[in-house]
């Protein structure tokens, strides 16, 4: 795991370890800070955009980059 509060890398995590992962580490951050997630779990897709809905925060911008999912989340 990155060191850089606003990074998360959660490949090779499977559900539901990226969300939960992301959860804990917006915690840590201001309203309006932005934390990019990378992983690799197939659910992911669905997983991470189904949170920020539930959770009120925007999901700025998702892309495939190889076998990784990169998300950018804006905490609410």
């Amino acid at each position: 795991m990155s060191d850089d509060l606003n990074t998360l890398d959660a490949t090779g995590l499977l559900c539901p370890l990226p969300v939960l992962k992301a959860r804990k580490r917006l915690q840590a951050l201001a309203a309006g800070d932005v934390l990019t997630v990378q992983a690799d779990d197939p659910a992911a897709v669905v997983d991470v955009p189904h949170f920020c809905a539930e959770a009120g925060h925007t999901l700025v911008s998702s892309r495939q980059d190889g076998a990784v999912q990169v998300y950018v989340i804006r905490k609410a």
